[in-house]
Formats: structure tokens, C-alpha cells, sequence
């Protein structure tokens, strides 16, 4: 068999294929952060209205952001084989990277024995779904996507760069 034959080991299967949570109980615990990102996509007249705190529901970015602080806090409730992790910081930030469209990146920070990538993913999934909820009766056609991990550090597997687009993979230590 070559090594690209290889089928990789998930952590969250068992021997018989049963859903399972990893056991952690051994693992140093270590320092930990990820950022993810989100974007979503309206009309452009909507999305004005939305920076300017103008839609009809309110404050939208305010919203979004206690939207997304509370879900990284609360992922293990939302996906099952989740630890619960201390965490001790998550920051939801917004920037428009054009005329329809808004850029989500949520930041979680740990010291715990396993990642924080899922509570930045959350964190930043809700932020996006909060700005579809508060911008909804003005646009039906928001689009969200893609959410994806941008970096991580921390734990036995190390770092975790997301490749820019002009590269091909991304780097790891």
C-alpha cells in the first residue's frame, strides 16, 4: 500500500464505525487559538443599510457579534462530540470586502487539552446567521459560505495556516 493509499484515522470513530468522543484525559494541556472565518453576500443597498445600523430590526453588527460570542461559548451543545472547553477569549470582528459582500472572522482562545477550532467555526456560523436573520426582510436571497478554519495553534498537531489563494496547500508544523 502507498502512503496515498492510506485511508486517515478519524479520531471520532470507533473500531466498529460507532460515533464516539475522544478520549483527552491524557493530553498536556496547552495553549490554544483558531480564527474562522464566514461571508455573506446581499444587495449592496441592503448591506449599506446594514453597516449603517439602519435596518428595520436594529443594530445588526452589535447583534451578530453577542451572536457569535455566545455560540463559540456554547459549541459543545451544538455538536456532539465536542469538549467542553474554558474559554478565556472570543472576539467576532466584521469588515466589508465589497459592495455585497461582508467578511466574519471569530477568534477563540483556551488553555485546555484539545483545539478551539470548532468554537471559532461556531462563533463564526452564527455571526453569519444572525446577519442573515437581521437582514432577511430586505434581501431572501443573503447567501452565507464559505465558513472555513483560517489558522490554529496550539496542541500535539501544532499550527495551521490556511493557504492564500495563490498556493496551493497549506502550511502545517
Amino acid at each position: 500500500m502507498t502512503h496515498e493509499d492510506e485511508q486517515p484515522q478519524l479520531s471520532h470513530v470507533g473500531p466498529s464505525g460507532e460515533a464516539r468522543m475522544v478520549d483527552v484525559s491524557q493530553k498536556d494541556v496547552t495553549d490554544r487559538q483558531a480564527t474562522a472565518s464566514a461571508v455573506v453576500r446581499m444587495k449592496p443597498a441592503v448591506l449599506d443599510a446594514l453597516v449603517s445600523g439602519e435596518l428595520p430590526k436594529g443594530d445588526a453588527l452589535a447583534t451578530a457579534r453577542v451572536a457569535g460570542v455566545l455560540a463559540a461559548k456554547r459549541t459543545s451543545e451544538w455538536i456532539p462530540m465536542c469538549h467542553p472547553l474554558p474559554l478565556s477569549w472570543v472576539r467576532v470582528d466584521f469588515s466589508r470586502v465589497g459592495p455585497d459582500e461582508m467578511s466574519i472572522r471569530c477568534t477563540a482562545k483556551t488553555a485546555a487539552r484539545t483545539g478551539v477550532e470548532m468554537e471559532a467555526l461556531t462563533g463564526a456560523a452564527a455571526a453569519a446567521l444572525t446577519l442573515y436573520d437581521m437582514a432577511k426582510a430586505a434581501d431572501k436571497g443573503i447567501v452565507i459560505g464559505p465558513i472555513q478554519l483560517e489558522h490554529k495553534t496550539g496542541g500535539k498537531s501544532g499550527s495551521y495556516r490556511r493557504a492564500s489563494a495563490g498556493n496551493a496547500d497549506a502550511s502545517s508544523s
